[in-house]
């Protein structure tokens, strides 16, 4: 049974749930977040706590992204689901399918009476969790975008200048071979590699990772990343891959420990890996652009966040959903935002959060902090460039890190491999669709 028609009988049999484990000022908020992450988190949620004293939120950490929208499903079926859910960006198509089981953020506002401008989140973020005529859906609490962190020291070490132009991938494969020539054990290493690799990679040079706008035009999409360009990157990673200077380290963000501990020279990761960087490193770092093929016809054009949204869940009583709403505009707040963007490396989802941190003089203090933004808004965003929007994309990325990985030992070619993925992934896509037409 699908996750909608399971949402949706859940709800034709329970009706309106209502929440009797808790106190009816009491918000349960279930996130995925641990590490430095979960500390900001946790610093929020006491911040708005102790700012009134009608509602009082309840943060808890269910695993990783995954983990936690299985956890989601999971307690809906059950009558057991928490009032806030964090979702990742990829089970945005998911959650919009699950009819019954949310209230959007734009019916929340509207029925609780809460000030609401949606017009007031910057709009490369606030379209991804739209629908086409621009109600939102759910709340864009942490957006980020991929970018190269560089340790300049290991640059420096190897001849190199550190402040070196990296902003082709030209360029970073020079620097690769004179890395691996000076005898680092880990040139380069990637955090997210699907996310960073083909899906931002395409948007980044303005060609298609999928049909239909990427999803967002229809469920008849079919995935189109085996084409000359991604293959050519793939293909040039697995000869770094092959020769010592691209090391793999894992399919979420196992390569942050290596980069952190100064191991390694080069990071194409989160602009949100920011906050573990800062805290961690102790070596000179900066960030840089995301690179972009100079050979290529276009781009760089801009590239498509990541992180997650905030669902709000059906089910829970009238005065429940106030508090709800009152806690997503005290995220959304300037003050909050500002001070969120900057402690983590998430981007200000609302434009006077970044008016406001660049008022502080943040940028000024932080250079690269500002790359992020610069890379969302580069350019009017294209039906390549604004995002996906993809059923079952949690199990179609697994497919793809199989695929890549088979890339890295040496085992397929980079077009065999994206031929196969491609192939493997467009069978979810049309089991997806079936189930919601």
């Amino acid at each position: 049974m699908t996750i909608a028609r399971t949402f949706g009988a859940a709800v034709a049999l329970t009706g309106m749930l209502t929440s009797t484990a808790y106190a009816a000022t009491e918000i349960e908020w279930w996130h995925a977040f641990t590490g430095r992450l979960g500390e900001l988190l946790a610093e929020q949620v006491e911040t708005f706590n102790e700012s009134q004293d009608e509602y009082t939120v309840v943060a808890t950490h269910k695993g990783n992204y995954s983990e936690t929208l299985n956890a989601g499903i999971a307690a809906f079926r059950a009558g057991e689901q928490p009032h806030i859910l964090q979702v990742f960006e990829v089970g945005t198509a998911t959650m919009m399918a699950a009819e019954g089981a949310v209230v959007p953020v734009y019916e929340l506002m509207e029925t609780t009476g809460k000030d609401f401008d949606p017009d007031a989140y910057m709009g490369a973020v606030k379209g991804y969790y739209t629908t086409t005529d621009g109600e939102m859906l759910s709340l864009p609490y942490n957006s980020s975008t991929p970018v190269l962190y560089v340790n300049e020291d290991a640059l420096e070490e190897a001849g190199l200048d550190p402040e070196m132009d990296l902003s082709t991938w030209e360029q970073v494969g020079e620097a690769l071979d004179a890395l691996k020539d000076a005898g680092s054990t880990c040139p380069m290493t990637t955090a997210w590699q699907s996310w960073i690799h083909l899906e931002n990679f395409g948007a980044w040079h303005d060609t298609p990772f999928a049909t239909q706008e990427n999803g967002f035009a229809g469920l008849d999409t079919e995935l189109s990343f085996n084409g000359p360009l991604h293959v050519k990157h793939i293909d040039a990673m697995g000869q770094w891959a092959k020769d010592g200077k691209f090391i793999y380290a894992g399919r979420r963000n196992e390569g942050g420990a290596r980069f952190r501990a100064g191991e390694c020279a080069l990071f194409t990761e989160s602009s949100a890996g920011y906050a573990g960087v800062k805290k961690e490193a102790e070596f000179d770092f900066s960030i840089r652009q995301l690179p972009h093929w100079e050979a290529a016809e276009a781009g760089p054009q801009n590239t498509i966040i990541g992180g997650a949204s905030l669902w709000v869940m059906a089910g829970h009583e009238d005065e429940e959903y106030a508090g709800v709403a009152e806690f997503l505009n005290f995220l959304s707040s300037s003050e909050i935002q500002a001070k969120w963007h900057q402690d983590t490396g998430y981007l200000p989802i609302t434009t006077a959060a970044a008016d406001l941190t660049k008022e502080q003089g943040f940028y000024d203090e932080n250079p690269g902090t500002e790359i992020a933004g610069m890379q969302m808004t580069m350019n009017a965003p294209t039906g390549n460039s604004k995002g996906l929007r993809l059923g079952s994309f949690d199990q179609i990325r697994g497919i793809i890190d199989e695929e890549l990985e088979a890339v890295w030992s040496g085992d397929k070619s980079a077009q065999d491999a994206m031929d196969d993925a491609v192939n493997r992934g467009n069978a979810l896509l049309r089991r997806f669709e079936r189930a919601n037409r």
